[in-house]
């Protein structure tokens, strides 16, 4: 194989205009027995060892390797010039040991000849400081120079490979945006952005409307005259922002779709997958995922716990992560064919503000857990630390010395137990939970209180679904809705009469809907409505919002719902009901008396509203309320270090505590892994869908 050759109105809200991606559908997935993959750098170790390497990958139960996602310096060392022979061996290697390969578009680290021939690739920051050469993702998405490389290498290696059997997919490119590179500044985005802008509104007049531009004298008298909001004096425009984030994720959209293109050109029978992040907040990815397959993504739970969490970091998170948190993002990235995690965290890691050695078996729970919410694959990274670069503390299945590290026992046990269980169907969840990245660009601009985040506004609805073992899909709201029995939108915070008609439709056909606060603040231009909040989504809730506040925890927050005490904290709206019930009421501050959370009878289903970011007791109550209403079965309230999940018959306990459990299961039930004594930081898994259980 070796070659050596050459918004205001409906027709600008993206959600009424966008079909239904396949990474939101709620149909099972493709039947899979569970593997375990792990990525691997050959081109790090001397080629001597390769052989040995994937000798221990096999023994390991290793199935899946993942290559090659920074590799074009050395698969074209200058230009023309490519050396595939070092990348053949690997991968014949590999296939000889009957492990699936899957390899990397590699455009996430152009080599240096690349920028010297052409520097006006590389990014700029919004006070126009050039992202240089020496790291990673420094390429700017909308350079036309770069998307024709990046064609033109993807190309080469897609045809190189096409008849290799041992390739059976290919990652596009590797974790699009990671270090703040969404979003880019220079010349050729200021250009791209004007042209997105002349698609996107009928005249500059149009978007001069849809923004609101008189605040301040921000007119435009042509789109000539658009730039990216670079660096100022004081804010920007918020639909201005908004806009420029929508534009941005659009031309990762363009560049993914055209990678795909041409690795389909190839071989129409490989998959085509991207790895995203986790709680990751300037992609969308619903709708790059509409030119994949199927979605990865990349899990590090002790990292993540620390450095995008707004939850307490505990002794336990620090050791196992926080499950919440994670399982959020195994049910975002789910879609029809199930998902992967392509990179899972290993051991200890380099970049979070401490390392700490996880929990003893924690490397093994990650894999089962994402394995119980519809993982199909979960590849580790890496197979052994390396001894160069900037990732020299990121620990590895191996010691760089080739030993093993403590993940090795935990990757190679979860192997044998996912071979145990056999072939599996993917997650059917009766709840689906709505997520909107134009909310959280709105809310990240213009959050009105330092504490308003929106990741942690959808976990502490999405926390009390899974402290009830409740099976979930975080969906787009304009997701058919029909097939679920209940609904939780944490936040409808740019809402239309499209997106108003739609949830309508749903509960006048029998659904139960729960809706969070700062819900029809805003238009989809990111301007406030004409009318009160929740806007077009005022006769569905049968009120209005009075007054609104957000509030520090140094203030006294308390209500009552249908009679019960409870706190919330953050934000509070004061509440007018007009055709609902009030069943929640203020008992503090200057809300006192007045009404908190509404209840709404609309056709045979039924809405509840809820004008506070609830505390955990109060997000526990409103759900169960939910779920008895939809008819959906849910267990006693588990531990927060404690997790069921259910998929294909199966039921997963997942103790992420030091501490032993105790589980209370039928006494018919078989255990397929472990038993009802569960070990800190470890797993059982039930031959059945047990709802009913407890932990001591």
């Amino acid at each position: 194989m070796t070659d050596d050759t050459d918004g205001d109105s409906e027709e600008h809200s993206d959600e009424a205009a966008r079909p239904t991606p396949a990474l939101t559908a709620s149909d099972a997935s493709a039947t899979a027995t569970p593997r375990i993959g792990v990525c691997y750098f050959p081109e790090h170790w001397p080629r001597e060892r390769w052989e040995t390497d994937v000798e221990q990958m096999a023994e390991a139960g290793i199935e899946v390797v993942r290559m090659a996602e920074f590799s074009w310096g050395r698969l074209e060392p200058e230009r023309g010039a490519f050396d595939f022979e070092w990348l053949d061996t690997a991968v014949s290697l590999l296939g000889d040991a009957g492990i699936d390969v899957v390899l990397c578009t590699p455009t996430a680290t152009p080599p240096k000849w690349l920028i010297d021939e052409y520097p006006e690739i590389l990014q700029e920051e919004p006070d126009g400081t050039t992202r240089e050469f020496g790291s990673r993702r420094h390429y700017c998405f909308n350079s036309p120079v770069y998307r024709e490389e990046s064609k033109r290498v993807a190309r080469r290696m897609a045809e190189h490979y096409a008849d290799v059997d041992a390739v059976v997919g290919w990652q596009t490119d590797n974790e699009y945006g990671c270090h703040h590179t969404v979003r880019c500044y220079c010349d050729d985005c200021a250009a791209a952005f004007r042209e997105w802008c002349r698609d996107r509104y009928e005249s500059v007049d149009d978007l001069n409307e849809t923004w609101g531009t008189t605040f301040w004298s921000q007119q435009y008298g042509s789109f000539a005259a658009l730039q990216p909001p670079r660096h100022t004096a004081a804010e920007h425009h918020p639909s201005r922002l908004l806009d420029y984030a929508r534009f941005a994720n659009a031309s990762v959209v363009d560049y993914n779709e055209m990678q795909a293109d041409v690795l389909r050109e190839a071989n129409d029978e490989w998959f085509v997958t991207h790895n995203f992040m986790g709680h990751f907040d300037t992609l969308d990815a619903f709708s790059v995922s509409e030119s994949l397959d199927f979605a990865t993504w990349d899990s590090y739970p002790t990292g993540f716990a620390q450095d995008r969490n707004t939850e307490s970091v505990t002794e336990d998170r620090l050791r196992a992560g926080d499950p919440d948190q994670v399982s959020l993002n195994h049910d975002l990235y789910r879609g029809p064919a199930g998902f992967w995690v392509m990179e899972q965290q290993p051991g200890d890691v380099n970049w979070p503000p401490r390392c700490p050695q996880p929990g003893e078996g924690a490397m093994r729970l990650w894999a089962h857990q994402a394995v119980a919410h519809g993982a199909n694959v979960v590849s580790y990274f890496r197979w052994r630390r390396c001894r160069q670069g900037q990732e020299q503390y990121h620990a590895g299945l191996r010691k760089h010395d080739g030993s093993p590290d403590r993940g090795y026992e935990d990757a190679t046990r979860a192997a044998t137990e996912f071979e145990s269980l056999g072939d599996l169907d993917g997650v059917d969840a009766p709840v689906a939970l709505t997520f909107s990245y134009d909310d959280l660009w709105a809310l990240a601009e213009q959050p009105h209180a330092p504490d308003f985040d929106y990741w942690g506004l959808v976990g502490a609805f999405y926390r009390a679904l899974r402290a009830r073992g409740v099976q979930v899909d975080v969906v787009e709201a304009a997701t058919d809705l029909d097939g679920y029995e209940a609904v939780v939108a944490p936040t409808l915070h740019l809402a239309d009469e499209s997106l108003a008609a739609r949830l309508e439709s749903y509960v006048d056909d029998g659904g139960h809907l729960l809706l969070g606060p700062r819900s029809g603040y805003k238009l989809p231009g990111n301007r406030l409505q004409s009318d009160l909040a929740p806007g077009p989504l005022a006769s569905l809730v049968g009120g209005h919002v009075d007054q609104h506040e957000s509030l520090p925890e140094s203030v006294d927050t308390t209500l009552t719902y249908r009679g019960d005490a409870y706190d919330y904290r953050t934000w509070a709206e004061w509440l007018r009901p007009e055709t609902a019930d009030a069943v929640g009421e203020y008992t503090s501050g200057t809300a006192g008396g007045r009404p908190a959370v509404l209840d709404h009878v609309v056709g045979d289903g039924s809405v509840t509203y809820c004008g506070v970011w609830p505390e955990s007791d109060l997000a526990d109550a409103l759900v169960t309320d939910l779920l008895d209403r939809g008819g959906v079965a849910y267990s006693d309230r588990l531990p927060e270090t404690v997790r069921a999940a259910e998929r294909d018959g199966h039921t997963w306990v997942l103790n992420f505590g030091g501490d032993p459990i105790e589980v209370d299961a039928p006494d018919d039930a078989e255990w397929q892994v472990g038993d009802a004594s569960i070990p800190g930081y470890g797993v059982g898994v039930v031959g059945a869908a047990v709802t009913e259980l407890s932990v001591q």
